[in-house]
């Protein structure tokens, strides 16, 4: 048996099932997958942490290392005692590598041009599903490193996308999530330069056996106008929408090397709310990014309110080696914890807000586990009732406790 530990993403998560079903494909035993993260510093000291622990526990099983810290400093952990294989992202999931007699194998991955829809078969049995429909990142924000560790942005051709999803629904699932590392570029690199919205609405018309189609985190910059469409005129696309915004200030945001400014954000927010008006919105941000001034942060604490978010994920500010923020004049450490504190305070008090205005709604929500589903717009819910996991059910909020409302079938 292969146990994968994972990461970091979604998408992560999406490949660390690729990986144990390729490991059980390829007859691989008594081994340990490490579904690396690089995007910050300490969660490559988490990965390493976790490594030397396996290894104390089950000094037998066979340590293998892959992911996106694995393929930005490969050497780093082929040189842990403890490591017996260091993989790269392009080779973690492919036939006969989990096996392979090397101690490194971890390709360029600036050279990967392309990226092909993966089986299927076999994955971990859980609510939703997840489909990759693109890989890497063109753009260079200051902060981030995750382009060097995921290559290009490549996607994945959208009839391999319509099977895959087709598949999927054919063997009982109520809902797909479409995943990437820029989720928002699909197409770009692809004959006639297809737009997302173009994919979703194509899914939509083909599989129209699938209940729920519901998007990954986007960039808020890149929203197409079909996507605009999709989301005012198909139900069954979620009318949720996670945006990586990661501030509120001008300044911090050009200083980040975003392709928004604070005012686009805005403006975003209320196209979409006025194409969907059921919409919740999640975002990304940043606590304490180099130079903020406390002026700056008030300005991404405002957003909070001002875009009415539901949830947040808050990152307080880590420095990467390799990128330029990391060279960037810093914030000092405990006033980078209390913004972030404050920025999740604000989150919480968002999220009771959205909850408050579910009180007496009916939800469409998709069961994950009995007594806990998750509504289209993401909003988490204790129901009482009986429903079978897997299956979206109309369910009544009769309350909430701040993290999630309170229902009954």
């Amino acid at each position: 048996m292969t146990d994968v530990i994972t990461f970091g993403c979604r998408l992560n998560a999406y490949e660390s099932e690729l990986i144990r079903a390729q490991a059980a494909a390829d007859g691989v035993q008594d081994a340990i997958v490490f579904n690396t993260c690089a995007v910050t510093g300490e969660a490559v000291r988490q990965a390493r942490q976790a490594i030397r622990k396996a290894r104390r526990e089950r000094p037998g099983a066979r340590l293998i290392v892959t992911g996106c810290a694995a393929q930005i400093d490969p050497d780093a952990f082929a040189a842990m005692p403890e490591v017996d294989l260091v993989l790269g992202n392009a080779e973690k999931a492919a036939p006969g590598a989990l096996a392979t007699p090397e101690r490194m194998r971890v390709s360029d991955i600036m050279s990967q041009t392309e990226v092909h829809a993966p089986a299927i078969d076999g994955l971990k049995e859980r609510a939703r599903a997840y489909v990759e429909v693109q890989n890497g990142c063109d753009h260079r924000c200051t902060f981030c490193i995750i382009p060097y560790g995921r290559g290009n942005s490549r996607s994945i051709p959208a009839g391999e996308v319509v099977a895959q999803v087709r598949k999927l629904a054919d063997q009982g699932f109520a809902e797909v999530v479409l995943t990437g590392v820029d989720l928002t570029s699909w197409g770009a690199d692809l004959p006639g330069r297809p737009s997302l919205g173009q994919l979703v609405a194509r899914i939509l018309k083909l599989v129209p056996e699938l209940p729920r189609l519901r998007l990954s985190s986007i960039d808020a910059a890149e929203i197409d106008p079909d996507l605009m469409r999709c989301l005012a005129e198909e139900e069954r696309l979620a009318p949720y929408l996670h945006l990586s915004l990661q501030a509120g200030d001008d300044m911090i945001l050009k200083r980040m090397k975003r392709r928004h400014l604070r005012a686009d954000a805005l403006r975003l927010v209320e196209e979409v709310r006025a194409a969907r008006p059921d919409v919740a919105l999640g975002a990304d941000l940043i606590a304490g990014f180099p130079t903020e001034t406390d002026e700056m942060f008030e300005n991404t604490l405002a957003l909070v309110g001002e875009a009415d978010l539901a949830f947040l994920h808050v990152f307080p500010f880590s420095p990467r080696p390799g990128t330029p923020a990391a060279r960037m004049p810093p914030v000092a450490r405990a006033e980078v914890k209390a913004r972030a504190a404050r920025l999740r305070a604000a989150g919480e008090a968002a999220l009771s807000r959205h909850l408050d205005r579910q009180i007496g709604r009916t939800l469409s929500a998709l069961v994950e586990k009995p007594g806990f589903a998750r509504a289209a717009d993401f909003t988490e819910v204790a129901f009482e009732g009986e429903a079978a996991v897997g299956r979206i059910v109309p369910m009544t909020v009769t309350g909430h406790d701040g993290r999630r409302a309170a229902a009954r079938v």
